[in-house]
């Protein structure tokens, strides 16, 4: 199963930083909780890597 793989799995996905400085991201599924934690400057890669997507995502709808 790879990332083009479609599922229909429902997720719930927040977003925010913790109380020692880190960005969290937390996805909840089926009753899994998966809490990521990551450096603000992980954070800002990962970021840019979502928009970098999202880009590639705009040519091939168009």
């Amino acid at each position: 199963m790879g990332i083009d793989t479609e599922r229909d799995i429902e997720a719930n996905l927040r977003i925010g930083p913790t109380n020692v400085g880190m960005v969290r991201l937390f996805i909840e599924a089926d009753g899994t909780e998966i809490p990521m934690d990551f450096t603000p400057d992980e954070a800002d890669d990962i970021a840019e890597e979502i928009r970098a997507a999202a880009a590639g995502a705009r040519k091939l709808s168009r």
